[in-house]
């Protein structure tokens, strides 16, 4: 059996024609035939307070997968990026929708993060110092209110766990003074250019996560791109300083899990079937008021 799944949700790919680089929380990645060609395929696994769950979220490695496409296409006159192709020929049918194939980047070893809101860590951050990863900001800001203008908050990557902020200084230290600020600027610009989009359509979005690598020494967008789970959205339309905002991501999945008091250690519980549609739900709105088109 190529894929390990049910009720047409993939949790783990076992293909046999392709050897494995990587299984991440989400994302089974394969060396293609060359050496510069990976296959990234999207699993519906679901991962909440660092654990990766028992249950499947349908049609989720579907969403993230259009949704980046997505916004890659948007985004091609702003910065190079490495897709391929997303054909599955000679692969297993139910690889469609949820796989592409990509250049084999060079990647950078810091997570470039950006806020155009005060929420989640940054929130919590600015509550004991006024700050965000070094950056003061003004004082008497509430929680979800929109920051003078986005910040770049870089983050260390984490083999497992959650990711650690870290500040500007210290991202030029690991990756040098060129590479920071061209890291930097193009975060903000993407951020900028896809709130302006994502605003017109009643979406706001208060922070994203994106990686960067290099292909021939250029400067290249890789992996997930302004997903439901590396971005938080909120409909404009509800949106009220002051206070937690509803958001298109696994806000279903987070919310179970604390009404049964889990103690957030393994082995992590099985969703109930409603929690897992309502959250699948979710995703797939977001991505059809952002692109227009139904999964």
């Amino acid at each position: 059996m190529p894929l390990s799944q049910s009720n047409s949700v993939v949790l783990e790919t076992k293909l046999e024609s392709l050897k494995l680089f990587g299984r991440g929380k989400v994302r089974d990645v394969y060396e293609g035939t060359s050496p510069d060609r990976l296959l990234i395929v999207t699993t519906d696994r679901i991962s909440a307070f660092d654990y990766i769950l028992p249950t499947g979220i349908p049609d989720k490695g579907r969403v993230l997968t259009q949704m980046t496409l997505f916004w890659l296409d948007f985004l091609k006159g702003v910065v190079p990026n490495h897709f391929l192709s997303d054909s599955t020929e000679g692969l297993p049918g139910e690889l469609a929708g949820r796989s592409m194939w990509v250049k084999r980047a060079q990647m950078f070893p810091v997570e470039c993060v950006v806020r155009g809101y005060l929420v989640g860590s940054g929130w919590k951050d600015y509550q004991k110092t006024g700050a965000v990863c070094g950056i003061k900001l003004p004082a008497g800001l509430r929680e979800s209110d929109q920051l003078p203008e986005p910040i770049f908050t870089p983050a260390t990557k984490a083999e497992s766990g959650h990711d650690e902020n870290i500040s500007f200084e210290e991202t030029v230290k690991i990756i040098g003074a060129d590479a920071a600020s061209k890291l930097r600027d193009l975060t903000i610009e993407i951020y900028v250019k896809a709130s302006e989009y994502a605003r017109s359509k009643g979406i706001i979005i208060a922070d994203t996560k994106l990686e960067f690598g290099t292909v021939d020494g250029v400067i290249t967008l890789a992996d997930e791109v302004l997903t439901p789970d590396s971005s938080r959205f909120w409909r404009a339309d509800d949106y009220e300083p002051g206070r937690s905002q509803p958001s298109f991501d696994k806000q279903f999945v987070r919310d179970y899990l604390e009404s049964i008091h889990w103690n957030k250690q393994p082995p992590a519980p099985p969703l109930p079937p409603d929690v897992a549609e309502k959250t699948s739900e979710k995703y797939k709105e977001a991505y059809r008021i952002l692109s227009g088109r139904d999964l």
